[in-house]
């Protein structure tokens, strides 16, 4: 059945502040305060102003201390229960900051960074779209080090591993890109989809689909 935007907030854990929209209008999530980051492990979508950044470290080998994060196959529903879905309201040129705002709530709860995923439907995140300067090689040795909010196209959603979270900004692109990228980044979400953008595009492009 359509998506219903009637309360944007975070439902899985977060416990933050919660915004409901006023009648007639979406509102936007409220962003808390971010609590202090340490330098070890900073937020993406923050590029440094330099043109040059350290090397991101190469994924540790596992060695059998802990469970590696497996890169999964195509699940189909029959063999995994449903993520939550939250729609949060936002117009095209709004959807990525909509998306920042849910990150800073999950953080906010308790989530880890690399439980969470991002994609866009349409312009690249500016964090993914600086780290793919330096190579697609280095770009996804992040993604399967799993240490941090990790942002890629929605196009390459079949190439990440499944996280708890996974947040879909539809900030652009056209109704087919749509349609291919909810589909996949529900297949994608373990506990919660969350999705960024105009609600009525959105139930029209996926129908009954979710």
């Amino acid at each position: 059945m359509p998506l219903i935007p009637e309360e944007p907030q975070i439902h899985e854990s977060a416990q933050g502040p919660r915004a409901t929209p006023a009648a007639g209008r979406p509102a936007p999530t409220p962003r808390p305060v971010p609590g202090p980051r340490s330098a070890a492990s900073p937020r993406p979508g923050r590029p440094g102003p330099g043109p040059a950044r350290p090397t991101p470290a190469a994924p540790r080998p596992h060695t059998g201390g802990g469970q590696p994060t497996p890169r999964p196959e195509n699940r189909s529903g029959a063999s995994r229960n449903q993520p939550q879905i939250q729609l949060i309201p936002a117009p095209v040129d709004g959807a990525v900051d909509a998306a920042e705002e849910a990150i800073d709530l999950l953080l906010e709860s308790g989530r880890a960074p690399g439980e969470i995923l991002v994609l866009t439907t349409g312009e690249q995140h500016p964090w993914a779209a600086h780290e793919l300067s330096f190579g697609e090689g280095s770009y996804w040795a992040q993604h399967d080090a799993g240490d941090d909010v990790f942002f890629a196209d929605a196009s390459a959603a079949d190439r990440a591993s499944a996280r708890p979270v996974v947040v879909v900004a539809v900030n652009g692109g056209d109704d087919a890109t749509a349609a291919s990228a909810l589909p996949a980044a529900m297949n994608r979400a373990d506990a919660l989809l969350i999705v960024c953008g105009d609600p009525q595009r959105i139930n029209a492009v996926l129908g009954t689909a979710v």
